[in-house]
């Protein structure tokens, strides 16, 4: 292959791996002039790439849509990605792309070398396919919000909540995030001034989006995923509680199925929130931290304990009568 069409190929890879580009920083990854660049740009546009150009002095450029799909220049890592990425679509939690993904993993696969063949097909063999569960969002309103978060912009939509209850919001779109097969949407809430989770099969896009924003500094992807953990086991709970563990909170957290903040009080003592559907499934929940603990202003739960105590001391008492 002659120097110049690897040099398209890298270009073209570049075009493909950010929005925008100055010319200035395609010579420097290429290693060639501005010159080189803007002869380079006309021989992709006679091949039929729509690549588009910004006017000015830094000179810019972008890959932008058109009539035909672009070859994808992928290293064998991202290959296993986007095949192991389609296996999974075809079971996942977005609306109609099963079939859409089937397709496309066997053009993928007609083309992939046969040691990349091989590791996919470990892949599959080795899972299980589980069909969704759940509901299921639409493509179009994911590559919306991922357009909207690539380019700074505001985002607006309508949205349902949990309850039934509509509202228009305003946010300013940071991060997407699948969760037990539910997609989720981080954003800073306008008009809440706070950061806020939403779920994407209720949100209602209203187009075109915003004006461009300045991003924020967002927590680390961690602290993130902790937060969009917490907020899905709490958004459902119909009652909640107070509870102070006479145990160390250390202890406490590594007895929690989902991440719950803990606040120590103390070496051998801490307060957490705990919440459920019903008061009976808190309290056995709760037993089940292998510690003593007081509950805070829950009559509810106070309740709960009582017939579960009740129920359990009439199981001990008829047990020892059948053994004597």
């Amino acid at each position: 292959m002659s120097e110049t069409s690897v040099r398209l190929l890298r270009l073209l890879s570049l075009l493909q791996a950010r929005r925008d580009w100055t010319s200035t920083e395609l010579a420097g990854r290429l290693g060639v002039t501005t010159r080189t660049i803007r002869n380079d740009v006309e021989r992709l546009r006679t091949l039929g790439y729509p690549v588009q150009a910004r006017q000015g002095v830094a000179g810019g450029y972008r890959l932008g849509a058109g009539g035909a799909l672009p070859p994808l220049l992928l290293d064998d890592d991202e290959a296993v990605a986007v095949a192991v990425g389609l296996r999974t679509a075809v079971t996942g939690g977005v609306a109609g792309i099963e079939e859409t993904s089937v397709r496309a993993l066997a053009k993928l696969q007609q083309v992939l070398p046969a040691r990349l063949r091989h590791r996919i097909s470990a892949f599959q063999a080795s899972t299980v396919p589980m069909p969704a569960s759940g509901p299921q969002v639409d493509p179009d309103v994911l590559t919306t919000i991922a357009t909207a978060r690539r380019d700074h912009q505001r985002f607006q939509f309508e949205y349902r909540a949990h309850s039934g209850t509509a509202s228009r919001r305003s946010v300013e779109p940071y991060r997407l995030a699948n969760h037990r097969h539910r997609w989720y949407l981080v954003a800073w809430d306008l008009d809440r001034d706070a950061w806020r989770t939403f779920r994407v099969d209720r949100i209602e896009p209203r187009t075109p989006t915003g004006p461009r924003f300045t991003p924020r500094p967002l927590p680390p992807d961690q602290e993130i995923a902790a937060q969009i953990a917490r907020g899905v086991g709490e958004a459902t709970w119909r009652y909640r509680a107070r509870v102070i563990v006479h145990a160390p909170a250390a202890y406490v957290r590594g007895r929690l199925p989902i991440p719950v903040e803990v606040q120590p009080l103390g070496e051998d003592r801490c307060a957490f929130e705990p919440g459920s559907d019903h008061p009976e499934m808190l309290a056995l929940y709760l037993g089940m931290l292998d510690a003593d603990f007081t509950v805070v202003d829950s009559p509810e739960l106070v309740n709960a304990l009582r017939k579960v105590t009740l129920r359990y001391q009439r199981a001990v008492d008829t047990s020892q009568q059948e053994t004597e």
